[in-house]
Parts: structure tokens; sequence; C-alpha cells
């Protein structure tokens, strides 16, 4: 293979940039303001290398590599292995760290010095330098590229932790090796960002251990989605590994719920505030609720405030957050306008967490995330019908029915002359013109109001369901809030479901349990008191009733055996008293 053609090469790395980038729109991350490719900058890579050499910190190989000379690099006042002092001479790591680059017998003069560039090997990648036909080492090239585009000194680092040693304390070394002056030492880097491991069954996720799954695996899944994903990694702290468990996902499951929920009511009162009640509102108008949540949302304003500038800490806003929404569904007697205010302010907070694909921050009315509504094709039919259903409960729980009442309700439902039905939206007109059909039948034949809540329920927990979307039922004289399903809600029922399974189990148990202590009991009642102890073998001598007066070893039963067995023979006497009595009716 001809090392000098780099289109193959090209073409593969080009494939895979191609779907990480797929990957990241898809969890909503924003795009690079630059992107660099090590192939477009290996010219600025060799120089990077020649003014190493140059400074005294590397040195040429026979074979035509180039290593960073550490011990040279100390002997200069240099510190070389600051973010893991502790494993400056791990043999393993530093191997680690070269990758294939280590492989094979090297002429470098100390284990511990790393390849700055490479000789190629036969068929391998190469590039002409000084040196010969070769390739940038394992780390150099992260160097050269920021320093590059960005200079002599980077403000922040990130990268995932197990890159700490050796390859950061490399790039740290020879950055600082390269910008260094005699006299005058170079802080590349100013803090490092070391991201904690992603972790299967304890074990860190890696190509190498065939435990990884793909980004969009996981999107491609009906329980995965990109903002489910995000609420992850943000209800834990960046610098600690992700462990996936069951508890983590219901912790995520319970977060978006619990905003989905908080949302969905903002935008109901949202929608049905007149324009004086979103006004501002003077002080003296807030009652007690409203007064302490907004003085709540002050503090958490603060408070997040103070979560971000510390290491950002987005796992304590996340509790903010969840916190001010628990507060205010508890709160008594607010006002549209501070729901409202509180519920523009989190919708900010996580639209700058990423979590609407859809959000503006520079939008300050917008009011919760994507997903929150149901489809456009469904609006048509299925907000008729649940004003029909509203409307046909009231009626039903009204105590005295009005069939008439209900007739003309089905019949006086109109769907806007612009909704056409195409192919999309007929489940949601079908559904519609079943319902009407339905409770004009029942109204029709005078039907009870246990008959046309059951067709009511049916529409929301059969019809409706089966397309995605839910009624929930509120107090009186609220509508019922239309929305899509989250998982909150089908978690919510299938626990209900399993507890009614487990429940009837338990009760179907009973019954058996109940009705063979009943026979059990029946056959013991057929037994004649007189010879309940006759068939025992402890026992030798009866009296004239049957009762034992001498055990099996001949000794006479005592006064407190004889009582107790006084007792059990009353007690059978009068069960087969009573199963004579019976048996004589029958």
């Amino acid at each position: 293979m001809d090392s000098d053609n780099y289109k193959i090469y090209l073409e593969l790395s080009q494939k895979f940039e191609r779907r990480f980038f797929e990957d990241m729109d898809a969890l909503n991350v924003l795009a690079p303001d630059q992107i660099t490719h090590v192939t477009e900058y290996v010219s600025p890579i060799v120089r990077f290398v020649e003014k190493i050499v140059m400074n005294g910190f590397g040195y040429a190989t026979p074979d035509g590599s180039v290593y960073f000379d550490i011990d040279s690099f100390g002997k200069a006042g240099h510190s070389y292995s600051r973010l893991e002092p502790w494993n400056k001479n791990d043999r393993a790591l530093q191997a680690d760290g070269e990758g294939s680059l280590s492989r094979g017998k090297s002429m470098k003069r100390s284990e511990n010095h790393f390849a700055l560039w490479k000789s190629s090997k036969p068929g391998g990648p190469a590039w002409p330098s000084p040196w010969g036909h070769g390739r940038p080492g394992w780390h150099i090239e992260c160097s050269a590229m920021a320093s590059e585009v960005i200079g002599k000194t980077i403000d922040i680092h990130s990268g995932g932790v197990d890159l700490r040693f050796p390859h950061h304390d490399n790039e740290l070394a020879q950055s600082e090796a390269y910008w260094s002056t005699p006299g005058c030492p170079v802080q590349w880097t100013n803090y490092f960002i070391h991201i904690g491991q992603l972790r299967i069954r304890g074990l860190k996720m890696s190509k190498s251990l065939k435990n990884y799954t793909a980004i969009r695996t996981i999107l491609s899944d009906e329980e995965g989605s990109a903002r489910s994903l995000r609420i992850c990694f943000l209800l834990t702290p960046w610098q600690d590994g992700v462990e996936i468990t069951d508890e983590l996902m219901k912790a995520v499951v319970g977060w978006e719920g619990k905003l989905n929920n908080f949302f969905l009511k903002s935008l109901d009162l949202w929608k049905h505030s007149s324009p004086k009640t979103t006004a501002t509102t003077t002080t003296h108008e807030l009652t007690i609720g409203d007064q302490q949540l907004l003085s709540s949302l002050e503090k958490a304003k603060a408070d997040v405030d103070t979560a971000l500038c510390d290491s950002f800490n987005t796992s304590a806003v996340m509790r903010i957050l969840s916190d001010l929404v628990t507060e205010s569904n508890s709160a008594e007697a607010l006002s549209d306008q501070t729901v409202i205010l509180l519920a523009r302010w989190i919708t900010r907070i996580v639209t700058i967490f990423g979590l609407d694909p859809e959000g503006d921050i520079s939008n300050l009315d917008r009011i919760g995330w994507s997903g929150l509504d149901i489809p456009a094709l469904a609006k048509p039919y299925i907000y008729p019908a649940s004003q029909l259903r509203d409307k046909v409960r009231t009626l039903a729980c009204s105590g005295s029915v009005d069939h008439t009442a209900i007739a003309e309700l089905a019949d006086g439902i109109t769907i806007a002359a612009s909704a056409l039905v195409v192919e999309p939206s007929a489940p949601y007109y079908q559904v519609l013109q079943q319902f009407r059909t339905n409770v004009k039948a029942l109204a029709a034949q005078q039907s009870p109001a246990k008959d046309l809540l059951a067709l009511c329920d049916q529409l929301r927990d059969v019809h409706l369901w089966n397309l995605g979307i839910y009624l929930e039922d509120r107090e009186e004289p609220q509508p019922a809030l239309v929305r899509p399903l989250d998982k909150l809600i089908i978690e919510a029922r299938t626990e209900r479901e399993s507890a009614g399974t487990a429940k009837t189990k338990a009760k179907l148990e009973q019954k058996a349990k109940d009705a063979e202590r009943e026979k059990e009991l029946h056959e013991r009642a057929k037994v004649d008191p007189l010879l309940m102890f006759r068939t025992s073998e402890e026992y030798l001598e009866w009296d004239e009733s049957g009762i034992p007066t001498v055990d099996a070893a001949g000794n006479v039963v005592s006064k407190n055996r004889r009582k107790k067995l006084v007792k059990e023979w009353e007690k059978q006497k009068k069960m087969h008293e009573e199963w004579l009595a019976k048996q004589q009716a029958a």
C-alpha cells in the first residue's frame, strides 16, 4: 500500500466524523467554532517538534523517530507529571498512552521518554519530515493544533479522567517545552476539566471491552430520548463517573415528568389568562403564597449562579429547579402571574442546559420545551372530543342525567372547516366520530350514569392512550388537560395495573385458602366427639364421653391436660351437632 496515498484513511475518518456530528446534533450539542484535522496540520506539527528539539527537550534516533527528553525537561526546572505525579514511572500507563507507537523495538534513551514523531512502518500512513517519512506522536497533534489556533495559553482544557496521565501530562510537557524560553516559563493550561467515565456494570464503557452502546442505538430505542440522556448526565457531577443504573434512570424519568407536568399546567394558565393577569402586579395585590414563592425564586436565581460558578455544578442546579417546582405545586392561592413568571425562568435555565432543541434563550416569553403538545393533525378532532367528554361527565355526575341534553351536545360538536381529513389525521377523526356515535347511542337508550362515565374512561384509557394522548382529569370547573403521553404517566399506569393484578391475585389466593379451610372444617365436623380421641395412639383409656384418662405410657392424664382436652372435645361436639343439623335439614 502506498504510504503517501491518504485517501483511504481520510475516507474512513470522514465517515466517522460525519456520524459523530450527526450524533452530536441529535443530542442538541452545539457545533464547535472551529474544527481541526491532524492531516491538515502535519507541517505545523513538524515545526512544533523541530522547536522542541532546538530548545533541548527532544532528540532524534537513527530510525527516524523523535522522542521527548523528560530528564532534560526536569533539569531545566520544569515539572513533569503534574496531574498524576504518583504515576510518573508507571510503565503500563506509559505504554497505553503511546498506543501502537510503543510496539516493537525502540531506540529511545529512557523507558519514560515518549514519542513526538514516529518513523513509519511499511504500509502505514507517512508524511515527509527532516527525520524521514513518519507520523505524529500520540500526543503532539493536540499540542500543535491547539497552539496554532489558540496560542501559548489555554484557559480551560477538557478530556476524560483516564487521559490525565500520560496524555495530558505529556501535552503539558511538550507544549511548555515549545513555548517556554530560558528564565520565562509558560503555563500552557490554566484549568483542566477531567470528565468522569461512563460505566456499565462497574466497568468503563469502551470499544475494547465490547461493552459500549452507541448514541444512535439509545436514541432509536422507544425508551430513549436526547433530553433524557442529557438529564441523566446533568443529574451527575461531571467529574464523577456515571453508572447507568435503574435508580438513576428512575430519577431521570421522575425529574423530566415533574417538569413536564409543571410546564403543561403553566402553559394552560398562560393560554387562558387575560393580558391583565400576566401584566405586572403590585406587591400589595400579591398573596402570601405569591410573596413566598417569588422570594424562593430570587434565592434560586442566586443559588443557580453560585452552583454554576462552583465548577459547573449542574446536579445542584437540577435539585434547585426540582425543589422550586415542588414548592410551586404545594403553594396555595398563587396568582397566574407568579406561576408564569416562575415557568419562564425555569424554561430559560433548561434551555441553557440544552434540554430543548427548539429553545431560544433570547425569547423571554417562552414556557416549556418541545414535545408538550399533541400533534397538530390531532388538534381539530381531539380537543372537540375532550370537550364533549368533559360535558358528558359533568351531566352524568349531576344526579339526574339529562339524556336529551347529552344527545344535543353530541350533535353540536363541530370540526373546523380548515381541518381536512387526510390519512395521517384519520385515526384522530375516527376516535372523535366513534365517541360521538357511542354517546348518542347511550343517550337514546336512557343509559345510567355509570355507563356514560365508563364510556368517557374508555376514551381516555384506551382509544386516546393508543394514539399517544392522555386526558388528565382535573377538579371542576377545570376541563381535562390534553397532553401527550410521557414516561411518568406510562410508569404510573403500569404500577397501578401491577398493583391491581397483585391485589386480585392475593384475593384469589385468600379465597382458595378460605375454601380449603372451610373444606377441612367440614370434614372435621363429621367426626363424632365420642370417637375423636379414640383413634389416637397417644392414649390407652377414655371415659364414657370419649375423653382420654390414661396416656400411651400408662400415666394418668393430668388435670391441666384434661382441661385442654375437654375444651377440644366441647368445640368438636358443637361443630358435630351443627353438621348433623345441616344434614337433617338437607
